[in-house]
């Protein structure tokens, strides 16, 4: 059985060797640390170009993103944004390396160094844990779809992600990016501040350029959240465009994983190595004709031109700081060709409570499903059993209850008239009676708000402190929503949400582009220790 500490051993054994074989030299000197901040902003398109002229190999790129997983993540500042580095990764490079050299490419990945949010599954030597010390040693025995369609386009799988624990859906109080695997994850920005979640991990990994691309899943707010505090692009897509098979549920209705990337373009070249068909999952035949395996032509500078974007005013007002950005946004779409109105959202069903019921039914329901499809090797085998291991753990109930796990194990089966109507209620809420209605009245191409506030203090005594945010009619809906980096507070990113109707990635993707050409607020971060 392995350990935590091993999992990190594979990077140090060079160094190990030369000290026992090295012959020092007579004048001591200390040995500089390789630059490795090339690769950072690295661009998918750059990095494949770089392989094509020969500049570096897949193996140089995948050992510099290593080495910075070390001195970054793991020694200096210290984000603790990864769980665990795949031992396989060094001898994946190599081999995609020698199919490079034969002329075979896999597909638009090929060569990308990718770190997956640890609620994911991989057939290999890493675990996936949803940040549980329950499953610290789950290895499950196949690859999710998104790890499929992964190694199919040529992408490695460097790492695993932290994440906030069980997607953030355990306790009633939490700080995002805390599990008892991964500990806390901090924001690169500013390292006492909250790198959202639940995706805190594939937020932050993805930002301090820990790696090219990042996956994250999202059933409410943890794409687009995390991406917001971590000066990101994050997409979340319609539920059903992106396979969930693999992934470790909240919610059958509303989950979805979606990519995080620093530039919309990577998002798009990623969101399309992603999409298709698969029978294991139901909810992806909805997409069979409205899936696109390259969303890279949607992508113009001009995209502005001639949208008709509604403003959500029930979004602002929680920060002047954060309305004086998105005023500037709304005169900068204007300034390229768009109108934008606002809108107010109709006043109807309490989807929020619906949703919360939903959840809890599907939690168990899809929790329950999980660790069966684990066999015999499931370290727990239902949720109830989760609850009893909690409540032995030294690490889990140290900071935060478990009072989600036990409303969901309370529930019934969703085959139960509350459930029934709870789902009807809030899919008609926010969809046909929500965004449908609200765009088809103003004839809009899709609605703008900010995605969230600046980050705050992370805090393991009192738990989050939200502000604002604009996720819920999206997630709630199933509906697809992109955000993009819309400028600072301070020292802290902030983003600016554009979301629509299903299956509208393409005019998404578009408007997201145009905007991001034309103003280029991403910063890499600078690791800010406060006063």
């Amino acid at each position: 059985m392995k350990t935590h500490l091993s999992r990190f051993t594979l990077l140090f054994i060079p160094s190990i060797l030369c000290l026992i074989t090295c012959k020092s030299p007579v004048n001591k000197q200390v040995q500089k640390e390789p630059d490795n901040s090339w690769v950072e902003e690295l661009t998918i398109t750059q990095l494949q170009q770089g392989y094509k002229e020969g500049k570096y190999t897949i193996t140089d790129v995948v050992n510099v993103y290593l080495d910075r997983v070390i001195e970054i993540d793991k020694n200096g500042p210290q984000l603790n944004s990864i769980i665990e580095i795949n031992p396989d990764a060094l001898q994946i490079a190599e081999d995609l390396d020698r199919e490079l050299a034969a002329g075979k490419i896999r597909g638009p990945l090929h060569g990308v160094p990718i770190i997956l949010k640890d609620n994911i599954d991989t057939h290999d030597r890493m675990p996936t844990t949803a940040g549980a010390t329950a499953l610290r040693n789950s290895f499950p025995k196949t690859d999710s779809y998104v790890a499929k369609k992964l190694r199919e386009a040529g992408a490695i799988i460097i790492a695993k992600s932290n994440l906030s624990e069980w997607a953030n859906f355990r306790a009633m109080m939490s700080s995002s990016g805390w599990s008892g695997v991964g500990g806390q994850t901090k924001n690169p920005y500013v390292l006492d501040r909250n790198p959202c979640g639940s995706s805190s991990g594939s937020g932050v990994a993805v930002s301090a350029n820990l790696c090219m691309m990042a996956i994250g899943t999202e059933t409410n707010g943890s794409i687009v959240c995390p991406s917001n505090n971590n000066g990101l692009v994050g997409i979340k897509p319609t539920v059903g465009l992106i396979s969930r098979s693999g992934i470790i549920p909240i919610s059958f209705t509303q989950d979805t994983p979606g990519p995080m990337g620093r530039t919309v373009e990577d998002v798009a070249i990623t969101l399309g190595a992603l999409t298709g068909i698969d029978s294991s999952d139901s909810k992806s035949l909805a997409s069979d004709g409205k899936y696109k395996t390259d969303y890279t032509k949607f992508l113009k500078k001009e995209g502005l031109n001639g949208k008709r974007i509604g403003l959500l005013k029930k979004s602002m007002g929680f920060s002047d700081k954060v309305d004086t950005l998105l005023i500037n946004t709304v005169a900068f779409l204007k300034a390229n060709g768009a109108e934008v109105v606002e809108i107010e959202f109709p006043k109807g069903e309490n989807y929020g409570d619906a949703s919360f019921e939903v959840m809890l039914y599907e939690f168990k329901d899809g929790l329950n499903k999980y660790f069966a499809g684990l066999g015999s090797d499931a370290p727990v085998k239902s949720l109830k059993e989760l609850i009893e291991f909690n409540k032995s753990d030294t690490v889990e109930l140290r900071y935060f209850d478990q009072k989600l796990l036990e409303k969901a194990e309370k529930k019934g089966d969703i085959e139960s008239a509350e459930y029934k109507k709870a789902l009807v209620r809030m899919t008609k809420a926010t969809g046909e009676d929500g965004i449908d209605k609200v765009m088809n009245n103003n004839k809009l191409d899709a609605i703008m708000a900010p995605t969230g506030s600046p980050a705050w203090k992370t805090d393991l005594l009192l738990g989050d402190h939200f502000v604002g945010g604009s996720s819920s009619l999206a997630a709630i809906s199933g509906y697809p929503a992109i955000t993009v980096p819309m400028g600072f507070v301070d020292d802290l990113p902030v983003g600016v949400t554009f979301f629509g109707r299903a299956w509208s990635e393409p005019l998404l993707l578009e408007i997201a582009y145009s905007y991001e050409q034309g103003t280029k607020h991403r910063k890499a971060p600078k690791y800010i220790v406060s006063d």
